[in-house]
């Protein structure tokens, strides 16, 4: 889809002039000295006393037809009074209508000098209105009406006015009395004034003037970009709805000036920004598009070299930045955040990634300068490196039928809540599953699996298995069958989705499922997860096997034979036994679910699992595994099940033969003394271990030394104790001699007898 990009961003390079038919908004304001003839000085905001002076001292407003100028309340009903009446004065004034004169050139698009001339001042009382009509020409040189609507209060009278084919509503109360509301508007405009409903509005009217010859300003006027554009972006959405698979999931059209997030909005924007604004925002309406603006951040890392000198000098002093330079980027990301409507209120969107192929133009991010960038030494292995950040706000649009799944690029932290509120909204509307809210939320789901996170075993967070427990719960709650098998399916696929947490809520999704469809499903669970998640896997089908009618039971016999084909051997020879065996290993849990379920699905199975078990001594140790799940089952309802007792035999006859060994504590103080290094520190100490008379071994050397022979004693298991007497120089490793076996051992004995007892021996 890069014409796509291409062509609009082309498109958009046209519209240069920013600016509308109209200019809104309020501003702060010094409020001016205002004087009425036969009134006198006005306050502000306006008291009711005055307003009734001002009427009595004011006249019908008349309005024009043709060369005729006429007095009729039917058709415009307001007080106006002459500026020869008005005296308005005071420097505060003068700068708030300056300020408001620059950004109402700013909104209506005029550049080079422009003048408010004062029209008249006007008072809408209740029932006030002006039908709809154009402003002639009241001067030469003037192209526009601006309205300052001072503080009063009053309700209703909002501005209406139509250009071509649009018409704005403007509200210009401003319920802070301490600013005026403005809007100005181009004279060819229609307008009209809606009725003030209660209150008194004061307003006063300028003529805005362009000095001198020369064409006047006029409207800008991007009708054929606009119909391109929309054209451009009605393609792009039909493209999406067939699921072309090149076809961008959304727009991105960088911006030319700089925008910090706090002031970020449509009505900052400036120059050819505001204009391509203006245009796309029209264009997206026609076309049924979602526009945005964001704020791009462009993060990049690599590696670096140092260009500094190599003087003795340069080496021991901190380099400057300007001393390295870039290598190569090795990693980098974009994301979109601090979203903006057109209203300029946030949005709901958090970070979302950025595509190549969704940027306008296509290479609208190249040879961008940094805003930030840092350079770092090289330490220890690593090289020099660098890290820096561009930042660009942009306009990002889309269909707005495809917003569910925008939002889900933003992630599962901000999809589950979205998720969350329309199941409780279903839930408590009561309504069935042809409703607007089960829809959205069956579409939403969609979304999440499609693009659910998947990652390594080592990588997964408790998040993100929490992530997974909350979306089956809410699917349970949806109902959605078709959905909760994705999503279940997702889950078998063993990419880092699947904890033991989740096992209680799958086991619940499984129930609404067939039974034949939640066998397959919990077989594909079990043999895409058992190698990482082995426990979770045994868990799952012990509860499984458990709540299950005798019907149940049968089904879940391919999923156990799964598991126990599944069952680790020798450690060495396992896929990652370097970090998965070390960190995580066989737990009596496992075996004590594997048993639990396989008693009660197929005998036979239970029965090969515990001769798999009883052959891989180290994967399955007596003393750490089988021994203490032993313990739990000689008190489980499938205690007497063949298979569990030919377990109870295995482990009573190691505790029995470990019973049998002769135990006595040593009646001298030799010690073993086979040291696997055979250095001159280590013999000596061999020869003191077997010295059946030395009870003490003091060993004067320096640190190095010192370290290797304690390291030695730590690594035999010796029975020795050590200290170190600081007293002279080099120090003395004292060593003495323990009985620490023996006492071992006969704790062992102790609790080897407690174990036989408790296992029926």
């Amino acid at each position: 889809m890069s014409s796509l990009t291409s062509e609009l961003a082309g498109v958009l390079a046209t519209v240069r002039r920013p600016g509308d038919f109209f200019a809104s908004g309020t501003i702060e304001f010094l409020a001016p000295q205002l004087e009425v003839e036969g009134v006198g000085p006005i306050a502000l905001p306006l008291l009711q006393l005055q307003a009734k002076q001002l009427i009595a001292a004011a006249e019908r407003a008349p309005y024009g037809r043709g060369e005729h100028t006429l007095v009729d309340t039917t058709v415009r009903r307001t007080w106006q009074i002459g500026p020869d009446q008005v005296r308005i004065q005071g420097r505060g004034w003068a700068r708030t209508l300056a300020t408001i004169l620059a950004r109402v050139c700013d909104g209506l698009g005029v550049t080079g000098p422009v003048q408010a001339e004062f029209y008249k001042l006007l008072l809408y009382d209740e029932g006030s209105f002006f039908a709809s009509h154009r402003d002639t020409e009241k001067t030469p040189g003037m192209f526009a009406t601006l309205v300052v609507v001072l503080p009063s209060t009053s309700t209703g009278g909002e501005l209406l006015v139509r250009h071509t084919d649009r018409e704005v509503r403007l509200d210009l109360h401003s319920p802070d009395p301490s600013e005026v509301a403005f809007a100005a508007f181009y004279a060819d405009c229609v307008h009209e004034v809606l009725p003030v409903t209660s209150g008194i509005r004061l307003a006063l009217i300028y003529n805005l003037l362009r000095p001198g010859p020369g064409r006047l300003p006029e409207p800008p006027s991007y009708a054929s970009q606009q119909a391109r554009l929309a054209a451009l972006l009605q393609a792009w959405a039909a493209d999406l709805n067939r699921s072309i698979a090149d076809a961008p999931e959304k727009l991105i059209f960088p911006l030319e000036h700089a925008y910090t997030s706090a002031e970020l909005g449509f009505r900052a924007l400036k120059g050819a920004d505001a204009a391509a604004a203006a245009v796309l925002m029209a264009a997206a309406q026609v076309a049924d598009c979602d526009l945005h603006l964001a704020l791009i951040a462009v993060e990049e890392s690599g590696s670096a070299d140092y260009t500094g000198y190599s003087s003795s000098y340069r080496r021991w002093s901190e380099p400057d930045e300007d001393e390295f330079e870039e290598v190569e980027v090795l990693d980098r990301s974009i994301a979109l955040s601090t979203w903006r409507r057109p209203d300029d209120q946030p949005s709901v969107l958090g970070e979302i990634p950025v595509r190549d192929d969704e940027l306008c133009p296509p290479d609208a991010l190249d040879d961008l300068e940094p805003d930030e960038e840092h350079f770092h030494e090289a330490t220890g292995n690593e090289g020099a490196s660098f890290e820096r950040t561009y930042r660009r706000a942009a306009l990002v649009l889309w269909p707005r039928e495809r917003f569910l799944a925008v939002l889900c690029q933003a992630g599962v932290a901000v999809t589950l809540p979205c998720l969350a509120d329309l199941t409780e909204r279903w839930l408590r509307s009561g309504e069935n599953h042809m409703s607007s809210l089960w829809r959205e939320a069956h579409e939403l789901s969609g979304y999440m699996i499609a693009s659910w996170p998947r990652q390594e075993r080592y990588l997964l967070q408790e998040t993100t298995s929490g992530h997974a427990t909350q979306m089956l719960l809410l699917l349970i709650q949806l109902e959605d069958k078709a959905r909760l098998e994705a999503f279940l399916a997702t889950i078998a696929e063993g990419s880092g989705v699947y904890t033991e947490g989740g096992n209680e809520a799958i086991v619940q999704a499984l129930g609404l499922l067939s039974p034949r469809r939640a066998a397959a499903l919990t077989q594909q669970i079990i043999a895409g997860n058992a190698a990482t998640s082995l426990t979770a896997c045994g868990n799952l089908l012990a509860v499984l096997a458990t709540a299950g009618g005798q019907g149940r039971k049968a089904d879940l016999r391919g999923a156990a034979t799964a598991l126990v084909d599944a069952l680790p051997g020798d450690q060495q020879q396992a896929p990652g036994a370097g970090f998965w065996w070390q960190d995580r290993g066989v737990k009596p849990r496992l075996v004590i679910d594997l048993l639990e379920a396989l008693c009660r699905i197929d005998a036979r199975l239970a029965e090969e699992a515990v001769g798999h078990m009883l052959t891989w001594h180290q994967t399955y140790n007596l003393d750490t595994v089988l021994i203490p799940a032993m313990r739990d089952l000689v008190r489980s309802v499938i205690a007497q099940e063949p298979a569990v007792q030919r377990l109870r035999d295995a482990c009573l006859e190691h505790l029995r033969a470990r019973i049998a060994e002769p135990l006595a504590p040593p009646h001298d103080w030799s010690r073993a003394s086979v040291l696997s290094c055979q250095c001159q520190h280590c013999a000596e100490l061999s020869r003191f271990l077997a010295d059946p008379e030395r009870k003490t071994w003091a060993f004067k050397a320096v640190e190095a030394d010192r370290s290797h022979v304690e390291q030695t004693i730590q690594r035999a298991h010796c029975d020795v104790d050590v200290t170190t007497d600081r007293r002279g120089r080099p120090y003395t490793l004292v060593c003495t001699k323990n009985q620490a076996s023996y006492d071992r051992r006969a704790k062992q004995r102790r609790k080897d007898m407690e174990d036989a007892t408790h296992l029926g021996g």
